[in-house]
């Protein structure tokens, strides 16, 4: 069985041993936070893929549930004294009741108007981050974050994350379980009915499929998703501020996943690495880097409307029907 697995997915296969083997060849310390910052990126990208490629819903509001989830699992662990393996999922429960407490009245308005209500929603947990001093910190943010609780079974393993190998296993550990989720989500049931509201919500509608409900329930799991992404950046990081939650986060997520191709799994992680790289490579451009950036992305979505990977898959498929003749 194992065989024939990786017989038909020998490429995935490659990509995975590729992956468990990066911490032998990364030459230092600051190549490897980028790879770390890298994955954890691709995992809010791939959740904002979800909603936006997947179900047609173009929020405004995903860099504000990251620092929802940064902040809430921060807070937890920081003033009551939580384990970070249950503050972390907590943050993310508490982004997805904020997002399903959002979602129910945005979710009743279509296109721009949603981008709006989203991109308002945003700006204002932008600015409670940024004022209130009592639990947030205010501009100071929160200092002295803890690194993730140890794992440690008495006799059989003891594994601490406070080195940056163990943190890019963590990290690449939780890429490769949303990658599986969002596999065995979006090829689902439930995930047909996510892409037939993106492709014509009216006619979704006249089969039968409940619309607000299956957005709904996109928005909820993609603003868990991104609020683990959170959680897991401020203990890593080890301090945050306001700026996690800003507009300019989302916009990264926009951009990740537009570079690499909307509606498909592997754009999304080829955009957060594409475009964190490009950043690095470009810090000395840092006042212009918006300027590069959008420029960056109308040349992609007049010449390449379905990402980079989707550009591939177009190539690949153009190329099976050459051989075939037709």
């Amino acid at each position: 069985m194992v065989k024939e697995w990786l017989k038909k997915n020998w490429l995935y296969a490659i990509l995975i041993v590729a992956a468990l083997i990066v911490p032998l060849f990364v030459p230092n310390r600051y190549t490897f936070q980028v790879v770390i910052m890298c994955c954890l990126m691709a995992v809010g990208a791939l959740s904002f893929n979800l909603l936006l490629g997947f179900t047609g819903q173009a929020s405004l509001a995903h860099g504000a549930f990251f620092g929802i989830g940064a902040y809430g699992a921060s807070l937890l662990t920081i003033n009551l004294g939580w384990s970070f393996w249950i503050a972390l999922p907590a943050g993310a429960a508490i982004s997805a009741l904020i997002g399903m407490i959002v979602g129910i009245p945005t979710l009743r308005t279509r296109g721009a108007y949603f981008a709006i209500a989203t991109m308002c929603l945003g700006e204002i947990i932008t600015l409670i981050a940024g004022n209130w001093m009592e639990l947030t910190g205010g501009h100071n943010g929160l200092i002295g974050i803890p690194t993730p609780t140890p794992i440690n079974i008495p006799g059989i393993v003891n594994i601490s994350f406070d080195n940056q190998t163990a943190q890019y296993y963590l990290v690449l550990l939780f890429l490769l379980l949303v990658i599986f989720f969002m596999r065995r989500l979006v090829y689902s049931l439930k995930g047909l009915t996510f892409m037939a509201i993106r492709n014509n919500e009216l006619l979704a509608e006249a089969v039968g499929i409940n619309t607000f409900q299956t957005k709904l329930l996109s928005f909820v799991v993609s603003t868990f998703i991104v609020g683990l992404a959170g959680g897991i950046y401020a203990s890593l990081i080890g301090s945050i501020s306001p700026s996690v939650a800003s507009l300019k986060v989302t916009f990264d997520f926009l951009l990740m996943t537009l570079l690499g191709g909307m509606a498909t799994l592997a754009g999304p992680i080829i955009g957060a690495f594409g475009l964190l790289v490009l950043m690095e490579y470009l810090q000395f451009l840092q006042e212009y880097q918006m300027i590069i950036f959008g420029a960056l992305l109308v040349v992609v979505i007049v010449y390449f409307p379905r990402g980079f990977f989707g550009a591939y898959l177009k190539f690949k498929e153009k190329m099976k029907w050459k051989k075939a003749g037709m």
